[in-house]
């Protein structure tokens, strides 16, 4: 079974094997809610919800590349070569933008899995970087694609800095900076990933996923805050920010609605959590336009 600390080891060989490239990682999923989780305990920073839960498992790597990467596609090859010298293989159907480096004695859930992820689609217009729906592919090719994230505008705004610090593989004592996503960010994919796996049973109907939403909010700095506000409204008319209102309306607005319920049969959710002020706040954030 992937621990946090495996993730955290993966992390920093890759890391370490990229040092003085211009590679830069910006951690999404469950070990970038993670690092943000542990960052504002140990900082002691006020939050939005004084209630959080206890932080889910995960066995993968969500790794967003910024764009620039992917037009510049040279910058990529020492990414494609740490892949290579850590022993990680493509995932087949998915060749190139999951990765995956498999347990010695071959048991899937002793298995690191990395996704390699992007902005959306529209911010390679006019560029070498052919799109669709699943892949940014680069040209020239390197061997690396990335799947871009179209409910994801603001990828680039407002990143936190984190100062991941641990061992290497090796034994090694390494440190590197890492990035995490706004929260206005952080939601809005989190908001489109519960609709996408509302219905679907091998991803628990969604529960992860809304519990992800509480978390973001509940971890969400005071600062932050005020830029979600900011983000809010610089880009209302965004369609894909128009659609998260929705959405919010018709999974979050209320206790009976389908995204609510989900919450609460999480088995990560504690009668403490504060879900009336999550409510609330998810809609002032995304009201929705009509």
């Amino acid at each position: 079974m992937i621990t946090i600390p495996d993730l955290q080891t993966a992390l920093l060989d890759l890391l370490y094997e990229v040092r003085g490239t211009e590679v830069r990682f910006i951690i999404g999923g469950g070990y970038g809610l993670y690092l943000k989780a542990d960052y504002v305990r140990h900082t002691a920073v006020q939050t939005l919800f004084r209630e959080w839960p206890e932080p889910r498992s995960t066995n993968d790597l969500d790794l967003f590349l910024r764009p620039e990467l992917l037009i510049q596609s040279a910058k990529l090859t020492p990414l494609v070569e740490a892949f290579a010298r850590l022993g990680y293989q493509v995932v087949p159907g998915a060749e190139n933008y999951q990765f995956v480096k498999v347990d010695p004695n071959g048991i899937s859930d002793g298995s690191i899995k990395i996704d390699i992820l992007t902005g959306p689609q529209k911010g390679f217009e006019g560029t070498p970087v052919r799109t669709d729906g699943r892949r940014a592919k680069p040209k020239p090719s390197v061997g690396i694609h990335a799947h871009p994230v179209n409910e994801a505008p603001t990828l680039e705004k407002g990143l936190l800095t984190i100062e991941l610090h641990g061992k290497l593989s090796s034994g090694q004592l390494w440190q590197a900076d890492v990035f995490l996503p706004h929260p206005f960010t952080f939601l809005m994919m989190k908001i489109f990933a519960f609709r996408d796996r509302l219905n679907d049973a091998d991803k628990e109907f969604g529960r992860y996923h809304a519990l992800d939403m509480y978390t973001i909010m509940a971890t969400t700095m005071e600062n932050e805050w005020e830029q979600a506000i900011e983000f809010r409204d610089k880009y209302a008319d965004e369609p894909y920010v128009i659609e998260a209102g929705k959405l919010v309306l018709e999974y979050f607005s209320d206790l009976d609605r389908m995204g609510m319920i989900r919450l609460r049969e999480s088995p990560y959710f504690r009668q403490e959590l504060q879900i009336d002020e999550f409510m609330s706040a998810l809609r002032e954030l995304f009201p929705g336009k009509n």
